[in-house]
């Protein structure tokens, strides 16, 4: 016997446009509610599962997180009640999670345990993206609408997950704001650790990405299924640019896409009300959430990730299971050097010939904003159907290597009453953990910890440092002089370690190599 109560999710469904033109202007809000009834077919219950629904979770969509995703085409003001009203789910909470792509994991995991506790029966948990649309209507000169009020009789929802901002107001003045500016300082703190030069890291970094992007290549719903191998996602050239060094373009999370999908969640109780089939349910045997110091520059170093280990580590206790039982991996992938991080903290060799990902991953398969995951968790259900008795683990990373979740699936029922560890109890562990001595007002002689070059279509445009001082090892942020020279000297010869001055004006600090 089965405890009627466990978690499970039954029913997946995606959706990757690539054809659809702008001027037909599909909005993220459609590309959701077709991922949502897929999602409902897959479950083999009908449509009248729709109106059961008592609780609706929408990731949140990017043109609500990010600048450089804002729409000039409207807005729909509450996503959730808007998915929920097209469906008929007139029920059901609304909920709409803060941003991170950490969230869908983070709540599969919440809804398993509201599941368990019978406060929740049966959960949508969906998002997606139309940023292809968005782009092209742009580029064409086409005005499209996506206005979208609040349906009649239904109200507000409630916000879900951690609100913090990814950056704080001193990474913001020196120009940290962004993933695509983050993740490039990461990996060459990962490449001086590893004590690899430019050439040789970028060639490894070269040959990860292959086999995501041979992953996609196999993936109908992939972005980007030209199979590149491990020279062409290295190699610099006018089609593949340097985005922030080290990371050319095919390194990098793909985000204009048109992609969603939607997962739905039961309890074994209700999914046998409702006739699903047992054939289609899949079980939650471990998961965690754990979160790094939340800003980057309170990292203790730029090469380790002591939260993936933790909650890696939770997901597989719980799961009763180690890494080498898994099956099918799902590494988050949005850019190498969080893939890096996941391979060294979980115990994953980077050519693993299980493969690192499901899907094809973010800079292949496709980024739609905060919602990969959800696609990554609908792939594991494909996988551990397909082949029943095995077991899968997807990673979840939302901000700057900052908040993590994780998951293991299975066909293989639960034993007992599901039950985890509250994350509040490790992520104090995690929080105790030290943090560097950082000033905001650097002068004197300095090195650097690490750094990138970010670049413009025509080459070089700043220099982001984060350097040490020489005689109190206090941590800095800093950019360089912006002059050609200075930028190219730095990207060919700025080495971790390499000496210079830091001086402070205006509320900035400026590194100048020597």
């Amino acid at each position: 016997m089965i405890d009627p109560y466990t978690p499970i999710l039954v029913g997946s469904g995606q959706v990757s446009d690539f054809d659809t033109p702008a001027a037909a202007g599909t909005s993220a809000i459609d590309m959701i509610e077709r991922a949502a009834r897929n999602a409902v077919a897959d479950t083999g219950a009908g449509d009248g599962l729709l109106a059961a629904l008592d609780s609706v979770c929408i990731l949140r969509l990017y043109t609500d997180t990010s600048w450089r995703f804002q729409s000039p085409f409207g807005k729909c003001s509450n996503p959730p009640a808007a998915v929920a009203g097209r469906l008929g789910a007139a029920r059901a909470r609304l909920q709409y999670t803060h941003p991170g792509g950490n969230m869908p994991q983070y709540m599969v995991n919440r809804t398993a345990e509201e599941i368990a506790a019978g406060q929740v029966e049966l959960a949508l948990i969906a998002g997606g993206e139309a940023l292809r649309t968005m782009r092209g209507a742009r580029k064409a000169g086409i005005e499209i609408d996506w206005h979208e009020d609040v349906p009649d009789g239904y109200g507000d929802y409630v916000e879900i997950g951690d609100p913090r901002l990814g950056v704080n107001e001193y990474e913001e003045r020196h120009e940290m704001r962004a993933p695509i500016m983050i993740y490039p300082m990461v990996e060459n703190g990962i490449r001086a650790h590893r004590g690899r030069s430019v050439a040789d890291h970028q060639q490894a970094m070269g040959r990860l990405l292959a086999g995501f992007a041979g992953v996609a290549a196999a993936n109908p719903l992939a972005a980007r299924r030209e199979g590149y191998s491990a020279d062409a996602i290295a190699a610099v050239s006018e089609e593949n640019r340097y985005i922030g060094f080290p990371y050319t373009k095919l390194m990098n999370s793909n985000p204009y896409i048109d992609q969603s999908a939607a997962v739905i969640m039961t309890s074994v109780g209700k999914a046998q009300e409702l006739g699903i089939d047992p054939s289609r349910w899949v079980f939650l045997h471990g998961c965690g959430d754990a979160n790094e110091h939340w800003f980057i520059s309170e990292r203790i170093n730029y090469h380790s990730a002591p939260a993936i280990r933790m909650m890696a580590s939770k997901a597989l206790d719980m799961a009763g299971k180690t890494i080498d039982d898994m099956v099918h991996v799902d590494l988050y992938s949005c850019f190498p050097s969080a893939i890096e991080m996941g391979c060294q903290e979980i115990g994953i060799a980077e050519d693993d010939p299980r493969g690192l990902t499901v899907t094809g991953g973010l800079p292949f398969f496709g980024g739609p904003g905060n919602n990969y995951v959800t696609h990554s968790i609908a792939e594991m259900m494909n996988k551990v159907r397909a082949q029943p008795g095995s077991f899968g683990l997807c990673t979840a990373n939302g901000h700057n290597v900052t908040k993590h979740s994780a998951g293991i699936y299975s066909t293989v029922p639960t034993e007992g009453a599901w039950v985890r560890e509250n994350p509040s109890v490790y992520q104090a562990e995690l929080d105790a953990m030290p943090k560097p001595d950082l000033i905001e007002q650097a002068e004197g002689s300095a090195k650097i910890e690490t750094y990138t070059v970010m670049h413009r279509p025509d080459g070089p445009e700043h220099g982001l440092i984060v350097g040490r001082l020489t005689e109190s090892g206090q941590r800095f942020l800093a950019n360089t002089p912006q002059d050609q020279a200075t930028l190219m000297d730095l990207q060919e010869n700025g080495e971790v370690g390499r000496k210079g001055l830091v001086t402070h004006a205006d509320g900035i600090n400026l590194f100048v190599p020597t």
